[in-house]
């Protein structure tokens, strides 16, 4: 049984706060950050209490947000961000040192939280996952997993330890609890064009990560045309700043660079997608989706402490695959949080879209290109995204991709197929001319070289 406490840090005084109100106004931060100035810490702590308090508005915070995307903030400010939003809320702490989470930058076809944290689970790591909703043309782990009827994201502090205690994995959507002030700033960020930005990413990601209490953390970091960070430079720079940050918080971290210039595994949309999930824990999952996910799982073994080498711990995860514990973790995931486990045996009990229209390829050849942005963004036009925070996604709608890069093509050969609603074939007509026309190029010959799936993994151990 984990043991822990609860401890809750005030951003500032309340007498303090208002002591600095007289000093303070969202006006001139706003004028200092969109002039390239930095802000002081207790300028940032005073914006980040009144986003709390309503004193801000949400235009303000809008405004503030585009101004660091414009700017950026330093490491001083991106510290001082990440403390503001991580004491905004309740703090958790478990002794345990086998207490681990992982997250991911976020990207088209992403699902590889559902497959290594059950694998993880297996092998003896505790996990417990607070998860975001869908950002921009990436789906979010929240929205997919409630694909699943019944299935409860919307947990109470002693519901998600009671869970964590009993099956070694939860997974909670953001709460007003845990770093509320990420709350209100994510949903913002979705709907601004602020996403992809390195102070903004760490810290939204280290504030929920560091308030769960997780002794370590393993960052998927995306790279790629389809990815927030779409240069190998950036995606360095966010594993360096990310590095930074846990090991100030004496946390221990592994980050991996992978590639995002293709979808990742075939499915695309929330239904798809934890149905594939469920493929690859029986063992049947594509191999790029299973390498990531294999080698992310091997991370948490050894960071917690449960396997000597990072080797060592892809090897305990490969065989939780094998021997199926990592789809009975699963399964306990679902039951432990309400959901119908059935689903997990029964697929079409999914709600998948009725209608289904393949793109066919107009010519022979090799797939050279894909535009994963694009793709993403098709399918939230289709409802399985957000184009607004307040827009209701359709859990059935989406993608099966039967091509990939480096796939040979012949003309007439279906390179996908859309599913979707009676009522959108105008719509997919739409996306058919863009697929065939712009986001899949085909071309005679293969590239010369491939973009490698997984570019580099760290390991940063802390001490203290």
């Amino acid at each position: 049984m984990i043991e822990d406490q609860i401890s809750k840090k005030k951003l500032e005084s309340p007498e303090k706060l208002k002591n600095l109100a007289a000093d303070f106004s969202a006006y001139k931060i706003l004028q200092k950050k969109s002039q390239g100035e930095t802000l002081s810490n207790q300028e940032i702590k005073w914006f980040i209490n009144g986003l709390l308090t309503g004193e801000i508005a949400d235009y303000q915070m809008t405004a503030l947000l585009m101004a660091i995307h414009i700017n950026g903030l330093d490491a001083e400010e991106t510290s001082a961000l990440t403390d503001a939003m991580l004491y905004s809320g309740e703090v958790l702490h478990f002794p345990e040192q086998h207490v681990i989470d992982k997250h991911s930058t976020g990207g088209v076809g992403d699902k590889t939280s559902f497959i290594l944290a059950p694998i993880a689970a297996a092998c003896g790591v505790k996990i417990p996952m607070i998860s975001g909703r869908g950002l921009g043309h990436t789906g979010g782990t929240t929205d997919k997993i409630e694909s699943i009827p019944g299935f409860k994201t919307a947990l109470s502090i002693e519901k998600f330890k009671e869970i964590l205690n009993k099956n070694n994995l939860v997974l909670m959507g953001q709460t007003k609890d845990i770093a509320p002030a990420d709350k209100i700033i994510y949903g913002l960020r979705d709907v601004t064009a602020t996403i992809d930005c390195i102070p903004l990413i760490t810290a939204s990601i280290m504030s929920k990560k560091l308030a769960e209490g997780a002794s370590g953390i393993v960052m998927d970091i995306k790279t790629g045309q389809g990815a927030f960070l779409t240069t190998l430079s950036r995606a360095r720079k966010l594993a360096k700043s990310l590095q930074d940050t846990a090991l100030r918080f004496n946390k221990n971290i592994m980050t991996m660079i992978t590639d995002m210039s293709e979808p990742l595994g075939m499915a695309v949309g929330n239904s798809l997608e934890i149905i594939e999930s469920i493929e690859t824990l029986r063992g049947n999952g594509p191999k790029d989706l299973t390498k990531v996910s294999v080698e992310l799982a091997g991370g948490m073994i050894h960071i917690a402490g449960l396997a000597k080498t990072h080797k060592a711990g892809i090897k305990m995860a490969k065989e939780a695959l094998k021997n199926g514990t990592a789809l009975e973790k699963f399964r306990e995931l679902i039951q432990g949080q309400e959901g119908d486990s059935s689903y997990v045996d029964d697929y079409s009990k999914f709600d998948v879209a009725e209608e289904k229209t393949p793109v066919i390829s107009t010519k022979d050849g090799y797939v050279t290109f894909m535009d994963t942005k694009n793709i993403g963004l098709h399918c939230v036009k289709l409802g399985g995204g957000r184009a607004v925070k307040e827009d209701i996604i359709d859990p059935g709608v989406g993608f099966i991709f039967h091509k990939k890069i480096g796939h040979k093509v012949k003309k007439g050969e279906s390179i996908l197929t859309i599913y979707h609603r009676a009522n959108q074939k105008e719509t997919v007509l739409n996306l058919i001319k863009s697929f065939t026309e712009k986001d899949i190029k085909i071309k005679p010959k293969l590239p010369l070289k491939k973009r490698p799936l997984i570019y580099e993994t760290a390991i940063k151990w802390s001490y203290n």
